[in-house]
């Protein structure tokens, strides 16, 4: 029987069938667990968690002289709540980078740790947890809202070891954004954001050595990872919560628009447009990521092989509003100013694609630092401006990234 209690009546022993509130409120990144651990306990307790659902049928019960705050939870009420995960209204007013930024560290580690859990239950044959992936596209949707560079940028700063959990973190982001850019309803974009999310899941069907090989892969070992479209479409399939756009990008995030893409070669408009949407959001994070056999490339540097390749990989209404969602140079690029001094971009301005905010802090003449300094290029009445990118592997400045990271 399911009971719904204050946190002040929790103990050891229960079930705790479901934490109400936010996602990222309580300590833990799923429910559906007997608390056996007083420190489990003492950390709920002290979380900002105010109610929670516990099992009595699965763990210990209320004591004979308390009350829940609701008997049971019938099913309408189980919908109407997983509803409320996505529908009711948060947070959405809009940041600076360096404010959500502090949110997006977080958000950016939680999400991780939910993706690595049930990325591994799929590999043992467990159904995805229907609550865990629309909370945590509901985080993911509030935070890209809010300032779309914050969190997008820092899902892109991934080690070898956790590139397939926070690529799939990063494709949710890029895949929300560009969804807004699209002008596509809320229900489309939550869609959208859920299959960027499990995109890539079939991969917990290939072998960790093969998908974390630091060497080039044999032809026999690419096949293999081709398949990974196809086993993460069987894996979802085999789940009660049978999203179509899901299981469509799942399948199709490799299609090519000339037909040269797998698993089924589609061309053109034989290709969905979330699977359009799925091939440009899991390109660019894949090529602007450190993997096990290359540094990543540039953010600039990367929209412009993109749209090298644009004519037959990707479509090209999908891929221009991609560039709008980023702009020209994306948030972490190094770039060249008039000036003849360097700096990284650290947000996008709102009125130009070219003229974005960037934080100054090196001098070529002189060949020294300076004292960071950001400017607004869409303020600067035309003074200043980006003559070109900059291939930070010919600078290699070590803090490349926290000067990027920390917009202040």
């Amino acid at each position: 029987m399911l009971k719904k209690i204050r946190i002040g009546q929790l103990t050891l022993g229960m079930y705790i069938h479901e934490f109400c509130g936010s996602w990222m409120d309580h300590p833990f990144w799923k429910a559906g667990f007997v608390l056996q651990e007083p420190k489990d306990l003492a950390t709920t307790l002290a979380s900002s968690v105010r109610e929670v659902w516990i099992d009595t049928t699965k763990g210990k019960d209320l004591a004979s002289d308390e009350t829940a705050i609701s008997q049971s939870e019938s099913d309408t009420h189980r919908h109407v709540h997983l509803q409320d995960l996505v529908d009711a209204p948060q947070d959405i007013t809009p940041t600076t980078m360096a404010q959500e930024m502090e949110r997006a560290v977080k958000l950016c580690e939680q999400s991780k740790q939910a993706v690595i859990s049930m990325f591994q239950e799929a590999r043992m044959g467990k159904s995805i947890d229907r609550r865990v992936s629309a909370q945590l596209v509901s985080e993911i949707t509030l935070s890209v809202t809010r300032n779309p560079g914050a969190l997008i940028s820092l899902a892109r700063l991934k080690t070898m070891d956790d590139y397939t959990y926070m690529h799939s973190v990063a494709v949710c982001a890029l895949m929300v954004s560009l969804s807004h850019q699209l002008g596509l309803d809320p229900e489309q974009t939550r869609d959208a954001g859920l299959a960027g999310l499990l995109h890539d899941v079939g991969k917990m069907a290939i072998p960790m050595e093969v998908l974390n090989k630091t060497g080039r892969l044999t032809d026999a070992e690419f096949s293999l990872i081709k398949t990974h479209a196809v086993e993460g479409h069987r894996m979802l399939r085999s789940g009660n919560d049978q999203n179509p756009v899901v299981l469509d990008v799942c399948l199709h995030h490799h299609e090519k628009i000339d037909g040269s893409g797998y698993p089924h070669g589609l061309k053109g408009d034989d290709i969905s447009l979330f699977a359009k949407m799925g091939a440009v959001c899991d390109v660019y994070d894949a090529i602007t990521s450190n993997r096990p056999y290359k540094a990543g490339w540039d953010p600039s540097e990367s929209l412009q092989k993109m749209a090298d390749w644009s004519n037959g990989h990707f479509d090209p209404r999908v891929f221009q509003a991609f560039v709008r969602t980023l702009g020209i140079y994306p948030v972490g690029s190094l770039v060249r100013l008039r000036s003849d001094r360097l700096g990284v971009v650290v947000e996008q301005s709102g009125k130009s694609l070219t003229q974005p905010h960037v934080k100054i802090f090196f001098e070529l003449a002189s060949k020294t630092r300076l004292e960071p300094m950001v400017v607004d290029l869409s303020q600067a009445g035309g003074a200043e401006k980006i003559v070109g990118r900059e291939d930070p592997n010919k600078w290699r400045f070590s803090d490349l990234h926290t000067l990027w990271g920390h917009p202040g």
